[in-house]
């Protein structure tokens, strides 16, 4: 059965993220089961997931019936035999196939790149939790524009400049904000531009961010997400059209990321040689399935064409949005939405396990991620 390993990626972090929250629930009476999860993240993610394999559907339809009623080469409609395909055949597969894998690669190894790092970076914060090869001149420019910043951002709450902008519990108000239920306040603004100064004044002692004591790399690059995400978030709420110039905010903005959203060379190299290796070994009972067991006839040329092309569309939209999708649910739903526009019929009984496993992939994992994360804890508390 082909499944999603954006499912199940997505629901075993959430899992994990809400066992951590719920254990932390127990020793804080501030501490909810639900903090440990990015809900606006999440609902843009699950609406992208629900979404994708619709369009999927419907655009392999459409772009069948208009390949069919624009191109007559019967060659095309009728299913494949033992005989070799004509070249040009061949060419139009091999690209959309081609097309296929590159967007496939480029969303899903995100994630994987993603989850390395996730993993990197609370193994080995030291490490990982910045981006060490930050130049000298990127560190300087980024303290000048904390400080460019800074007065732009307090014009909200303050109009004597020589007042101290320091306000206790920044990274708190800043966290509750990041949360579905955050609202914008004068504490917002003030913990934003305490959190500025703090920054400019832990980089502006060094040189380089190797000089940063290993301890304290941690707590700055939780200091730059919690800027940086407040930014996001204030942006989405349309807060920043309130500032004359709002390109001065955005592009601090750009500069923080740049030393917490990194991916060493390394790790882009290893995930791109575990996708191929993973596509080489296990290929063959999935395409099977996708190819002869979703329709009741054999998949032919334009159908497979469409479904690919609309596959590759869709999953490159989403990265061009930031979403993460499943190419296995977008592919499948396009050859049967080319099924269904040639009247060829679809296999009931395998639609059956494939609508099961997709619909129980997602909780399955939740459910996984956050028993082995909580007995994990409990076994490393007892020990």
């Amino acid at each position: 059965l082909p499944v999603s390993s954006t499912h199940t990626l997505i629901g075993s972090i959430t899992g994990i993220g809400i066992a951590n929250s719920v254990i932390n629930s127990f020793s804080s009476a501030n501490s909810y089961w639900w903090d440990g999860i990015n809900w606006l993240k999440m609902q843009e993610i699950l609406i992208s997931l629900v979404i994708s394999p619709l369009l999927g559907f419907c655009g392999a339809a459409i772009l069948f019936l208009t390949a069919k009623y624009l191109i007559r080469q019967e060659e095309l409609y009728t299913a494949p035999k033992e005989n070799v395909p004509s070249l040009w055949v061949r060419a139009v597969l091999v690209l959309t196939c081609s097309g296929v894998s590159f967007a496939h690669g480029s969303n899903d190894g995100q994630k994987g790149m993603g989850l390395m790092m996730l993993i990197l970076v609370a193994i080995l914060p030291s490490f990982f939790s910045l981006n060490l090869q930050t130049s000298p001149q990127s560190i300087a420019q980024l303290v000048a524009s904390s400080n460019s910043v800074i007065p732009v951002l307090s014009s909200q709450f303050l109009t004597d400049t020589n007042q101290d902008y320091s306000f206790p519990n920044s990274r708190n108000e800043l966290s509750q904000f990041l949360k579905p239920q955050g609202q914008v306040n004068e504490n917002i603004w003030r913990s934003l531009v305490d959190e500025c100064q703090i920054i400019a004044k832990k980089l502006s002692i060094n040189n380089s961010l190797m000089e940063i004591a290993e301890s304290d790399r941690h707590q700055v690059r939780d200091d730059i997400y919690l800027v940086a995400n407040t930014i996001t978030k204030l942006e989405k709420q349309q807060q920043l059209a309130n500032f004359e110039h709002p390109e001065i905010i955005t592009n601090y903005r750009n500069q923080l990321d740049h030393l917490t959203k990194f991916i060493p060379y390394w790790i882009k190299i290893t995930i791109a040689l575990a996708l191929g290796l993973g596509t080489m070994i296990g290929w063959k009972r999935v395409v099977v399935t996708v190819g002869e067991k979703i329709g009741k006839e054999h998949l032919n040329y334009a159908q497979g064409a469409s479904a690919e092309l609309i596959t590759m569309t869709t999953i490159s939209a989403a990265d061009y949005f930031g979403l993460p999708v499943s190419t296995t649910h977008i592919l499948s739903s396009g050859i049967a939405g080319s099924m269904v526009a040639n009247r060829s019929g679809v296999q009931v009984d395998t639609l059956k396990n494939l609508l099961l496993a997709w619909l129980l992939t997602l909780p399955s994992c939740i459910l996984l991620g956050f028993a082995i994360y909580a007995i994990g804890v409990f076994a490393i508390k007892m020990a």
